[in-house]
């Protein structure tokens, strides 16, 4: 099925799903079991074509750039100044260093260091690399992601605190002095990552996909799910500070919101206590972050949200029609995280409002890959461990609400 029809596809179900919630509403009631069974299954079918589309989509990414690496192809984005690079950094992936020419060894070498095998990715690789780590996690594509070049850490002013109200006065009056404007300073530092993925030997010789395609996919998976598992919940000691921790460095508890809880789902779904908190929520925020504002939550936090009501008996969760208008919570969008809370225990965080163009990230410059040849040869195998350097923190909490489970029922 073409990526049009797909689009086609999920628009459909998401209209379907949205006519079941229109029934429900106009006769003023909650759906039946049958009704919601329907409505939840429509919706996963939805989220099933949305993950076909992604990997289509990704798919015709991936023959772009090998079309763009082919030789025999006419000069496109990716042949602009790096084949040589790119067919080196390809025979080192397959044959490792013995297997590059004197001038191959020179563009790749990240130093002096003739025996560990570390070599240094092309800047095209390392793009596909980032590429891949936005797709898998949606808080990167949000946030404000810097790249440090010289130096090792990343300053962030701040204002700590601001002047009070100018004074109404006479015509020559200059007001009192008011010492109250204050700055300082967060400090990104970025913090070493490493994984390890094992590869045989026939696979890299005979794959129809490029050996560099392989080691990309994998290795930029697993770096994908620990910095998002980092910039949900890090405690910010060697590691980035999450969104979900409080600290008086990050988004304090001055910025929680108590969301009604049964340490199972949300409260009085039927009455829409829960979704009188969301609203509390949203106008917690002020209305400038409105327009940039998103929703994170966990799938099954999700699931909760979707039934909610507000007092008015309208759902808070409206479907979005057409694939240029995401789903909204209360008019606002939302993303999802594997690695955002799912637990509804009393004092559990249970989601997050906020501008994530406040959380930023910062990588440092190379992404540098080691060959380890001897140490898997019984299972003909061959190892590559990357490794990265990656902060990341709220550089100001004002922008984000943090959604608390408070457990109402005794």
């Amino acid at each position: 099925m073409k990526i049009r029809e797909l689009k086609a596809k999920r628009t459909k179900l998401g209209a379907d799903a949205k006519a079941i919630m229109d029934v429900a509403s106009t006769a003023g009631r909650n759906l039946t079991p049958e009704e919601e069974a329907t409505f939840d299954q429509l919706l996963d079918e939805r989220d099933q074509v949305d993950a076909t589309i992604d990997r289509a989509q990704r798919l015709l990414d991936d023959e772009r750039d090998r079309l763009d690496d082919d030789p025999d192809e006419p000069d496109g984005p990716g042949n602009r100044g790096g084949d040589d690079q790119m067919a080196a950094w390809r025979s080192f992936l397959v044959g490792g260093r013995s297997a590059l020419t004197a001038a191959q060894a020179r563009a790749l070498n990240a130093g002096n260091d003739p025996d560990g095998g570390f070599l240094v990715a092309p800047e095209q690789f390392v793009q596909q690399l980032l590429a891949v780590v936005d797709d898998l996690t949606p808080l990167r594509g949000l946030a404000t992601v810097q790249r440090l070049t010289t130096s090792e850490s990343l300053g962030v002013p701040t204002r700590d605190s601001d002047l009070a109200d100018a004074e109404w006065t006479s015509e020559v009056g200059t007001g009192t002095q008011d010492d109250g404007l204050q700055f300082g300073k967060r400090e990104l530092r970025p913090h070493p990552l490493a994984k390890r993925v094992l590869v045989s030997r026939k696979l890299l010789r005979v794959a129809a996909i490029g050996p560099e395609a392989i080691v990309r996919d994998r290795l930029a998976y697993r770096h994908a799910t620990a910095q998002e598992n980092a910039f949900m919940t890090g405690d910010g000691n060697q590691k980035p500070l999450g969104l979900f921790t409080a600290s008086a460095d990050g988004i304090s508890t001055a910025r929680d919101v108590d969301i009604s809880t049964d340490a199972a789902t949300f409260v009085n779904v039927a009455t829409g206590n829960a979704a009188d908190d969301l609203i509390d929520a949203k106008y917690t925020l002020k209305p400038q972050y409105h327009p940039r504002a998103q929703w994170l939550f966990h799938r099954l936090v999700l699931a909760s949200v979707r039934k909610l009501k507000d007092g008015d008996g309208n759902y808070v969760w409206r479907p979005g029609l057409a694939t240029d208008r995401p789903d909204t919570i209360l008019d606002i969008p939302y993303i999802l995280s594997e690695f955002a809370p799912s637990t509804f225990a009393n004092n559990d965080y249970v989601g997050l409002l906020g501008d994530f163009s406040f959380y930023w990230i910062v990588d440092a410059l190379q992404f540098e890959v080691q060959r380890l040849v001897e140490l898997y040869a019984e299972t003909n195998q061959i190892g590559f461990i990357g490794r990265a350097e990656v902060d990341a923190m709220p550089v100001l909490e004002e922008p984000f609400v943090r959604l608390q489970s408070n457990d109402v029922v005794p």
